[in-house]
């Protein structure tokens, strides 16, 4: 071969790829940033939130009827509850926040289960599919299931 054929074959970035989704993945994000705001945090995160703002309504909770001595021992009591709900509730999310993921996506995934039970009946239930072959609410004074009436959620 001649040294005008013979070149170098030029180096290639074995993280090109790599790196280019993690620029698309950072710009992707950032758009959502700017469209929907920041994003919510993970389930511990928001449990913590929510402890921080029932503590904070029930700390300034007023009660105008009683007298200025039962006022004062009633913010005492509140905000002992909450120092106890607060140290019950902070290690059971150190130790395992990632459990509270799962039970969120847990409840997610049960609610969509019940919709779509709930509303696979419902359908059947206005196309007279009924149990009696009825439609109802046509004879009936009722719009509802009659009290016997089953309705089946498998």
């Amino acid at each position: 071969m001649s040294d005008a054929t013979e070149r170098e074959a030029p180096e290639v970035d074995a993280d090109a790829w790599e790196k280019a989704c993690a620029e698309d993945l950072a710009a992707e994000r950032a758009r959502r940033r700017a469209r929907y705001g920041p994003p919510t945090g993970s389930a511990a995160e928001e449990l913590r939130k929510l402890v921080d703002a029932v503590s904070d309504k029930l700390s300034g909770l007023q009660a105008p009827l009683l007298g200025a001595v039962a006022q004062g021992a009633v913010e005492q009591t509140i905000k002992q509850v909450v120092r106890e709900a607060k140290a019950a509730v902070e290690p059971v999310i150190e130790r395992n926040p990632d459990v509270f993921d799962h039970l969120a996506a847990a409840g997610s995934e049960l609610l969509a289960a019940y919709r779509s039970a709930a509303g696979g009946q419902e359908n059947r239930w206005t196309r007279g599919d009924g149990p009696s072959g009825e439609t109802p609410g046509k004879g009936r004074p009722d719009e509802g299931p009659s009290a016997g009436e089953h309705i089946d959620l498998d």
